[in-house]
């Protein structure tokens, strides 16, 4: 398997793992400015930006797993690398906006952004199995 041939991917998989990053440490900050105290829960409101950031995180960490899944099948069963390379910037451009928004608390744009992220993900698997 030449790995090299998916760096691009690799890229997008990179730049996903900073995103996860700065969202853990977005709420954290926030959280610690606002002496939350850890490991009590935090009040279910989207009019709180504590809780929106908490979200992004819980909801990336939901959906990261199926990402990693599927770029590695796309990689192990050959699957075209420039396709996997789209949908996978695909899915992180997506996620990246999806944070804004629910940073932002602009409900529309970030379920529209949630649904190209997972649109993404549906384009992974047909790639890797089709492509």
């Amino acid at each position: 398997m030449d790995f090299a041939l998916y760096d691009t991917t690799l890229a997008a998989a990179a730049a996903m793992a900073a995103l996860m990053l700065v969202q853990l440490l977005v709420a954290d900050i926030i959280g610690i400015r606002r002496k939350h105290e850890p490991g009590t829960p935090v009040p279910a409101s989207h009019d709180d930006v504590l809780f929106r950031t908490t979200r992004a995180v819980g909801n990336t960490n939901e959906s990261i797993a199926i990402f990693i899944l599927l770029v590695v099948l796309a990689m192990f069963s050959g699957a075209s690398p420039q396709l996997t390379a789209i949908a996978s910037w695909v899915y992180v451009i997506g996620r990246m906006a999806y944070t804004l928004c629910y940073y932002f608390d602009i409900r529309i744009m970030r379920s529209v952004f949630f649904g190209v992220a997972l649109l993404a993900l549906v384009a992974l698997l047909v790639i890797a199995v089709f492509f």
